[in-house]
């Protein structure tokens, strides 16, 4: 049995699903098994799934909202605009966290005057080797860190002062930089998530590479 989810929780854990009962209990299994003392809330998004999603996350004891699979940006922002947390903690329904996630991006965030911040990721397998290796070690350096959806961790009044996650194709790296501009992000250096490496899996490391290059200028066009 769940505790019930606190009057004013410190962090809002928010996981946008589809159709995810496959990887959703494991997800959330990870989230439950925090070892943390700071109060948080979870919030799952239901992007209309046709599988048991929304089921598993309220035994986890999430609060579920129905998105009616508007898309993952709309989803992860019903999810913020539903969140009471001074910080939303975005996770995936495919990736999962440490025990001590919550506390070490908490304080890392805070130690740093941050706006929002990631971690270094572990992608199952050998083909997804160069991905992994782009968002650990290439991603941190630039001058606007990109932070993956997968683990995105934000201060609520910054998320809300540049207007969340907009509903375009990577969404991520447009709200990343939107954020960089307001504020400084950066990753956590010793904080691990695992996140699947599905995509990969469907298209291949160039044709998932493409994908993402290919969504993003076409965002990137559309802005300017």
């Amino acid at each position: 049995m769940w505790t019930e989810t606190p009057d004013e929780p410190t962090v809002s854990v928010i996981v946008p699903a589809r159709d995810e009962a496959a990887y959703l209990p494991s997800t959330l299994a990870s989230v439950r098994a925090m070892d943390t003392d700071v109060e948080y809330e979870l919030v799952v998004v239901d992007g209309a799934s046709e599988d048991e999603t929304p089921e598993i996350a309220a035994a986890y004891g999430a609060d579920v909202y129905d998105n009616r699979g508007r898309g993952i940006g709309d989803a992860r922002h019903l999810g913020a605009r539903h969140a009471a947390g001074d910080w939303y903690a975005f996770v995936d329904a495919d990736t999962v966290v440490e025990p001590n996630y919550l506390d070490a991006m908490l304080s890392f965030v805070r130690e740093r005057d941050l706006v929002a911040a990631s971690s270094r990721c572990r992608m199952p397998g050998l083909r997804p080797a160069v991905m992994e290796a782009t968002i650990n070690r290439v991603f941190p350096r630039l001058s606007a860190p990109i932070l993956p959806g997968f683990n995105f961790f934000v201060e609520s009044g910054a998320y809300r002062e540049v207007g969340g996650f907009p509903n375009v194709p990577n969404e991520d790296t447009a709200f990343s930089r939107r954020l960089a501009a307001y504020g400084e992000t950066a990753y956590h250096p010793d904080v691990l998530v695992e996140t699947s490496p599905r995509r990969i899996g469907e298209l291949g490391l160039t044709g998932t590479l493409y994908h993402y290059l290919k969504l993003d200028w076409g965002r990137y066009r559309a802005d300017y």
